[in-house]
């Protein structure tokens, strides 16, 4: 008997986050409590930080087994290239009018060709918001995984054709959202693997010369020997920096790479990334300048690798950034990417390349986007994956972790 979808229902559902207004942020705004004071710059937002939502869909099958996936997108959306706000109230009426029909009688015995097929619809010219296209393909995988009995890394190595007969742990890397000093504490307690985010989001936070950052990776360094109870725990230092290295700069080369070289030397023997050192406010610049800035560090030797983020969004623009080396490691942040067969080609893509394959997102999204995209980092072998959701660090930690090793677990064990 070949699997159908019976039925669709769309729920609103709350994130593990907030949405932010980054380019508000990025300016001159008041810090209130938990909250920003200021006017939004982003359309959409209605106040500079306010509640993330998200929409569950959820198929029923011809079998009457339930799969749920969760359409959400990124804290900071509407911007570095970004769909726009994704509202629950906005779009569950077009999930109902347009999608519902569409899917009712769709087989779901493969994953691929539906989410391909999704993911590539448009509407008056215009493909479907990336977080609509998200949550779609999570249920798609997960209902394909239902009826063929299988664990959803099973669905993804068999169907994209990756031979590789066993399952292995990914790197976790954690995020301490603004509370950097004591969930870096909780990280280093729990070893996990790369720490911290930091959320360094403008330049007051970083210093105008960098040193509050230098200062910070400091008390990294000396937390990590303090706290850690073998000195075998050597995790990687991944710092977010969401571009305002080359502000402080003015955008030079030269003195962002010496800048970066005595980061590493602070940071040391502990290895360093840093995420997002340069943003120039558009595509083209940026990824010219992360190509300048990646060649001259492997030129010079500098022990530190720097992650593309912003303006890196898409799956051709993961390509192109892989095939220019503008950066040693790439954030595939799954939300942006709309389908999650993007997802998987571009850690694929990355991988060939030999360019670092981040599965990461956002602190934005729900458990059930976070264990699915877990699935796609153990199928594809990613190089490092996101603790997501949330910024508390314990729960994200808990939901992904739990969920890598269970799948491990039960993938692994067909192969015995």
């Amino acid at each position: 008997m070949e699997h159908r979808i019976n039925d669709v229902l769309f729920t609103a559902s709350l994130t593990g986050f907030y949405f932010d207004d980054q380019p508000a942020i990025k300016g001159d705004v008041v810090v209130d409590g938990f909250c920003y004071r200021g006017t939004p710059v982003t359309p959409g937002f209605t106040q500079i930080r306010q509640p993330g939502e998200a929409v569950s869909v959820i198929l029923i099958l011809s079998d009457g087994q339930i799969a749920v996936g969760d359409c959400a997108a990124v804290q900071y959306s509407g911007c570095g290239g970004r769909d726009s706000l994704f509202l629950s109230a906005d779009y569950i009426p077009f999930l109902e009018r347009e999608i519902k029909p569409l899917l009712i009688g769709e087989s779901i015995e493969k994953f691929r060709p539906l989410a391909e097929k999704y993911d590539a619809l448009r509407f008056d010219g215009k493909r479907m918001h990336t977080a609509i296209r998200y949550g779609l393909t999570q249920a798609f995988l997960r209902a394909t995984a239902l009826v063929r009995k299988q664990t959803m890394v099973e669905v993804i190595r068999a169907e994209y054709g990756i031979d590789d007969p066993e399952y292995r742990r990914i790197p976790v890397f954690a995020q301490s959202g603004d509370d950097r000093y004591v969930n870096a504490d909780k990280m280093i307690l729990k070893r996990v693997d790369v720490l911290p985010h930091g959320l360094f989001n403008n330049v007051a936070k970083i210093g105008k010369g960098g040193e509050k950052l230098r200062d910070y990776i400091a008390f990294l360094h000396d937390r990590i020997i303090t706290l850690r109870q073998t000195p075998d725990y050597q995790p990687v230092l991944h710092i977010d920096v969401y571009g305002t290295i080359g502000t402080i700069f003015a955008m030079d080369v030269k003195r962002i790479i010496d800048y970066l070289e005595d980061l590493a030397e602070v940071a040391r023997p502990f290895s360093l990334r840093i995420e997002e050192p340069v943003d120039a406010g558009n595509r083209a610049e940026t990824l010219a300048l992360m190509t300048a800035l990646t060649a001259e560090i492997d030129a010079r030797g500098i022990a530190v690798e720097i992650v593309a983020d912003e303006w890196c969004n898409t799956l051709e623009d993961i390509r192109e950034f892989a095939d220019k080396k503008a950066g040693h490691m790439l954030q595939i942040k799954t939300p942006d990417l709309g389908g999650i067969n993007n997802t998987i080609e571009a850690i694929l893509y990355c991988n060939e390349k030999n360019i670092g394959s981040y599965c990461g997102g956002t602190c934005n999204e729900t458990n059930y986007s976070a264990e699915v995209s877990v699935n796609i980092a153990v199928a594809c072998n990613a190089t490092q994956f996101l603790a997501k959701p949330g910024m508390g660090v314990d729960e994200a930690l808990m939901i992904v972790n739990n969920e890598m090793n269970r799948v491990i677990a039960l993938a692994n064990r067909r192969n015995k």
